[in-house]
């Protein structure tokens, strides 16, 4: 499509009137062109992206799923479903990816922010080179905004004072609501307002799926209120469904014994309805069950019920989900712009995820925390009925996740293989589509958005902007497939990478190599060079089922070699599968946002997370505040950090100080002051006196009045490695879940004035003892 006087180069520069000036505007004879506001070209359409977190390909009804989805059946019903649509097996990286129009390593994001190294391909910032879409379409005219996650900050400017440059609200994003991180709490959710940390509502029943739909639904009915003539790009990315899979409970019980069959036999029921919807090939072979995962059969009978609870859980996520963002769609309709926009409905950024370990977890906190022995049989009854609620941070057990990217072999984290990176996706867009309720085959990727926006709105892809010169967009337009179902494939090649797990697509054939299983992430890395290459076919063998490399090595030398030259071009090399070295700042070569052993915070300072806060975890540490302390004696957090999946707290309860000591929600900890603090300005302190000689180890804990003894005792275990990914560290109140639950304040208050508080590092730090792999682990829970 040509693009008609539209520039290259952005920003458009400002054009300066040139002619003759009359001195006196009453007598003009000179007639000044009128001011104008920007625009893009005649026929742009309105633009609604949709992405999905942590669904792998057969989960959706949509795609022959087990998961009622209404709208997404809905949108394909008018639309088309696009059967072999890919991602990059994790989520940074595709976010970046899809707003980019380039490959991940090529935007810097060859893996999670949070592991980020110097190397190009791995640095978590953007380069200015490769200017995003959503500011690509801004300054052409559009109105821009995001609703829901990002994952795309680098870790050390996540915090408070920024910088911002990689934040939604200057990438091109005129209006951002959602959450920075890889995750957050659903009922109490990190939520960000452009740039500034903002608590979510004080309802009752407050969910943040249903908040971002409807943020979503009052900016859209604004923008088209007040700028009928101008389209929108809006990028709705909820978070639904990572980790922790929370939903209301009355969608939980709609699915009460719906999985009761197991993983087994969901896989091969979801395999009958791929061939009967005609997402799978008719001879389409359902692969072998991955390695590391037991069968149903040999599951035990007492564990069962928890696994199948676990599923149902997460089925009503999904569903909820789908629902709100059904609401979305509703919306348009209602203001008639339906039919005009363009609608991208992709259903999971990577493959599901594996995440929550063979048998699924209470409070993934215990996953890497060294608490998963207290999840017993006897807890988990106990506590099944609060799964899903705000006393849970739960994650399902990776043989349902397996399950749920039916027909294909492996889940997330695993871009090797298709159930790691296929993603079944929905183009709905009746303008311009004739096409209604049609399947299409052609490969594509998730670069590709970006060039077929750009196509469809008639607007050039920049050579240059702010005076750089741009690398090219990297994706294939799919518009040349909206209206022929036999059009030949035009995205040919394409390669695939994390954490040395890898493939290449070429032509209809597939090599690929795993390198490290998701559900061993701590099994010791051997060398690139000893992992085994398979070769797969796949116009003729759909689901990678039939490995072809004994049979053909020199095909799958070719493959290799053609591997090699792409990770070569695109920032792939060096590949990186280290442990400590990608998680310690120092060694990898990043910065952090807090250094030194000391931190002052003072009013207003809260929800600082893991990230741009001290870490207190394995070494000794003293925590002060100047309080003063009215003569109702007081309540409430002094200093505190983490929340229900573990963190600690220096606190005020019934007028006396306290310390207190979550770990991983399961066991709870309170050293009590001997006496009620007095009335007045008082000095406040508590001092851990950590164990030693290993990592999470316990500690003695002795509260200090105006550095008098006031009382003392004891925590046997701690956290060696996170608190939370979603919580921070709060002066004066206790935001998101409670780390403590004994506050009589909402959100624990405190009830006096508080000057200052500070955190003091001691000098016997044991992190160096953890196990590098195990660190490595406990990130990618999170991403």
């Amino acid at each position: 499509m040509a693009h008609k006087d539209r520039s290259t180069s952005l920003p458009l520069p400002d054009q300066p009137f040139s002619g003759p000036m009359s001195y006196d505007a009453k007598h003009m004879d000179t007639k000044l062109p009128p001011i104008t506001a920007k625009r893009p070209p005649q026929g742009a359409p309105n633009v609604l992206v949709i992405l999905l977190d942590d669904v792998g390909f057969g989960a959706s009804s949509a795609f022959g799923g087990p998961v009622t989805m209404p709208t997404a059946e809905r949108l394909a019903g008018e639309g088309l479903r696009y059967t072999r649509f890919h991602t990059t097996a994790i989520c940074s990286p595709t976010r970046a990816a899809l707003l980019s129009g380039r490959n991940h390593h090529q935007v810097g994001m060859g893996h999670i922010t949070e592991t980020a190294t110097p190397s190009p391909g791995y640095r978590s910032t953007r380069p200015n080179s490769t200017t995003p879409l959503p500011e690509i379409l801004r300054q052409n005219g559009y109105n821009t905004a995001q609703f829901g996650k990002c994952h795309e900050v680098p870790v050390w400017e996540s915090g408070p004072t920024g910088p911002f440059d990689h934040w939604p609200a200057f990438s091109g994003f005129e209006r951002f609501y959602g959450f920075i991180g890889g995750e957050t709490n659903q009922w109490t959710p990190a939520l960000v307002d452009g740039v500034t940390a903002v608590e979510a509502p004080d309802v009752d029943g407050y969910h943040l799926m249903p908040d971002l739909a409807d943020k979503a639904i009052e900016y859209i009915r604004q923008q088209k209120s007040l700028t009928p003539d101008k389209p929108f790009f809006t990028y709705f990315a909820p978070g639904a469904t990572h980790t922790p899979h929370h939903v209301p409970q009355e969608w939980i019980e709609r699915w009460r014994g719906t999985f009761d069959q197991g993983w087994d036999q969901l896989r091969e029921e979801t395999f009958a309805r791929q061939k009967e919807l005609g997402v799978i090939a008719a001879d389409c072979d359902l692969t072998e069950r991955s390695e590391g995962i037991k069968a149903w059969a040999d599951v035990d009978d007492d564990v069962k019920p928890i696994l199948s609870r676990q599923m149902e859980v997460y089925a009503a996520f999904l569903e909820y989900a789908d629902h709100h963002t059904g609401r979305v769609i509703d919306a348009l309709e209602d203001l008639g712009i339906l039919d005009d926009t363009l609608i991208y409905y992709i259903i999971g950024d990577n493959g599901a995820s594996a995440e929550g370990g063979a048998e699924g977890t209470f409070m993934i906190t215990t996953t890497a925390n060294g608490g998963a022995d207290l999840q017993t049989v006897e807890f988990w009854n106990e506590h099944l009925d609060q799964l899903g609620g705000p006393h849970a941070y739960n994650h399902y057990a990776f043989g349902w996740a397996h399950a749920l990217c039916t027909p294909y072999q492996w889940t997330k984290q695993v871009a090797s293989h298709y159930g790691g990176t296929r993603n079944g996706t929905i183009v709905h867009w009746p303008a311009k589509i004739t096409a209604k309720g049609e399947v299409r085959h052609q490969w594509h990727h998730v670069i590709d958005v970006a060039p077929t926006i750009l196509e469809l709105a008639d607007i050039a892809e920049p050579h240059t902007v702010n005076g750089v010169t741009q690398i090219p967009i990297q994706g294939v337009s799919m518009a040349y497939s909206f209206n022929d179902s036999d059009a030949e494939d035009r995205h040919v090649t394409q390669y695939f990478e994390m954490m040395g797990n890898r493939g290449i697509y070429h032509q209809g054939w597939s090599a690929c190599t795993l390198h490290r299983s998701p559900f061993d992430l701590l099994a010791t890395a051997h060398p690139f060079d000893a992992d085994n290459w398979e070769l797969y076919d796949t116009t003729k063998d759909w689901s990678q089922a039939h490995d072809l490399s004994k049979e053909m090595p020199e095909k799958l030398a070719e493959l290799q070699q053609l591997w090699l030259i792409e990770a070569v071009r695109h920032n792939v090399l060096p590949m990186d599968d280290r442990g400590a070295e990608r998680m310690n700042p120092v060694i990898a070569g990043r910065p952090t946002l807090v250094e030194g052993t000391s931190l002052r915070l003072y009013p207003g300072m809260t929800r600082l997370n893991e990230n741009v806060a001290l870490s207190v975890k394995n070494r000794s540490y003293s925590v002060t505040a100047e309080i003063d302390v009215p003569e109702s004696g007081v309540d409430g957090a002094i200093v505190v950090q983490g929340g229900r999946t573990g963190g600690w707290g220096l606190v005020a309860t019934e007028g006396r100080l306290a310390y207190h000591y979550n770990f991983c929600g399961l066991i709870a900890t309170t050293v009590v002051a001997d006496a009620a603090l007095p009335t007045g300005t008082h000095q406040v302190r508590a001092e851990f006196a950590y164990d030693g000689g290993g990592i999470g180890r316990g500690g003695d804990v002795t509260l200090y009045v105006d550095g008098e003894p006031a009382g003392g005792g004891r925590v046997e275990k701690t956290h060696p490695m996170y608190f939370s990914f979603d919580e921070g560290m709060d002066l004066g109140l206790d935001s998101g879940m409670p780390v403590f639950e004994g506050y009589t304040t909402p959100k624990g208050a405190f009830t006096g004035t508080i000057a200052w508080g500070q955190v003091d590092l001691g000098d016997d730090d044991h992190s160096h003892l953890i196990d590098p792999e195990a660190h490595l682990a406990a990130a990618m829970l999170h991403q």
